[in-house]
C-alpha cells in the first residue's frame, strides 16, 4: 500500500475510529508521537539517518533494525523518524496555504459586490474543473520540484474545494435569524459581517484544517513518489517511497513500511478532524 492509494482508503477507517473513544485516544497518541519525532527525533532513535553501512544493506526487519535497512545500509526506522521533521511541516504548510486561499476566495465570492463575486465564482468553477492533484502537478511542473513547491502546489490543489465550502457557509450564515435580528437593530454591515457572519460561518474550518493536514501529507508524499517533490536521499516519506520502489520485488518493506506510515498519519489526522467536526455539529444543534 502506497501513499497514492491512501486518500480513498482512509476515510472509512477514520470514520470508524472517530466513533469510538479509544480510536480518538489512539489517533491523539500517534499525533503526539509524530510531534516528538518532528521536534526531537533523537528521543526515539540514537542512530544517524544518513549513516552508511553497506555490509548491512537490504536487511529485513529485525530486533536490530526494526524496519530493516535500505540499499546503503541506512536504518529505515531512523529515516522514517527523521522524515517526520520534513513531511509534517510540508503537510502543515500546505494545509495553511490551502485554508488561507480558501478563506480569501470563498469570503470574496460570498461578500464582495455581485460582479466581483460572480467573477470569483467562475474562477472557482474553472479551478474545480481540474482534478485537485492534477492542478498540483501542473504547478510543481512549472515551478520545479522542491519542498516549497510541494507546499504551494498541494495548497493550491486543495483550495478550490475548501473555498466553495467557505462560500456556502457564509451565504447560509447571511440568511440566519441572528443576522436578520442584527440588521433590524440597525447594526452596520461591516459589524454584522465581522461579529455575526464570519465567526459562525468559519468555525467548521477548525475541523477542516485538521482533515486537510492528513490529506496534504498524502498528496505531498504522492508528488515525491512521482519524482516531483523532495528527492532521495532525503528521508521525507514520499522520497522513501520513491527510493523503495526500485527494490519492491526484493525488499518490499522499503516501500510498504513508509506507505503504511503515511496512511497511518492520514487516518490519525482524519480521525481527529472528524471528532472535532462532530463536536462542532453537536454544539450547533445544542
Amino acid at each position: 500500500m502506497t501513499a497514492l492509494e491512501a486518500p480513498g482508503q482512509t476515510l472509512n477507517a477514520a470514520a470508524l475510529l472517530a466513533r469510538r473513544p479509544w480510536g480518538l485516544y489512539v489517533a491523539v497518541g500517534f499525533a503526539v508521537l509524530l510531534l516528538v519525532a518532528a521536534v526531537a527525533p533523537h528521543l526515539l532513535t540514537s542512530r544517524d539517518p544518513s549513516a552508511l553501512d553497506y555490509p548491512a544493506a537490504l536487511q529485513a526487519p529485525s530486533l536490530t533494525h526494526w524496519f530493516g535497512t535500505d540499499e546503503s545500509g541506512r536504518d529505515l526506522y531512523t529515516r522514517v523518524v527523521f522524515g517526520a521533521a520534513i513531511s509534517l511541516p510540508i503537510g502543515l504548510g500546505a494545509a495553511v496555504v490551502g485554508i488561507v486561499l480558501a478563506l480569501l476566495l470563498g469570503s470574496t465570492a460570498a461578500l464582495a459586490p455581485r460582479f466581483i463575486g460572480a467573477a470569483v465564482d467562475r474562477l472557482l468553477e474553472v479551478m474545480f474543473a481540474f482534478p485537485a492533484l492534477l492542478l498540483a502537478l501542473l504547478l510543481i511542473t512549472v515551478s520545479g520540484p522542491s519542498a516549497i513547491s510541494e507546499v504551494f502546489a498541494v495548497g493550491l490543489g486543495t483550495a478550490p474545494g475548501y473555498a466553495r465550502m467557505v462560500r456556502g457557509q457564509i451565504k447560509a450564515a447571511k440568511g440566519a435569524a441572528y443576522v436578520e435580528a442584527a440588521t433590524a437593530l440597525g447594526h452596520s454591515r461591516s459589524r454584522i459581517v465581522r461579529v455575526h457572519i464570519l465567526p459562525n460561518a468559519l468555525r467548521p474550518l477548525v475541523a477542516v484544517f485538521a482533515l486537510s493536514i492528513g490529506q496534504s501529507i498524502v498528496w505531498a508524499s504522492s508528488l515525491s513518489f512521482l519524482g516531483l517533490g523532495v528527492a532521495p536521499p532525503s528521508p521525507e516519506w514520499g522520497a522513501l517511497l520513491d527510493a523503495g520502489r526500485s527494490y519492491i520485488t526484493v525488499t518490499p518493506w522499503l516501500l510498504v513500511i513508509p506507505g503504511l506510515v503515511v496512511v497511518a498519519v492520514s487516518i490519525a489526522a482524519t480521525t481527529i478532524g472528524r471528532h472535532l467536526q462532530s463536536r462542532l455539529e453537536r454544539g450547533d444543534r445544542a
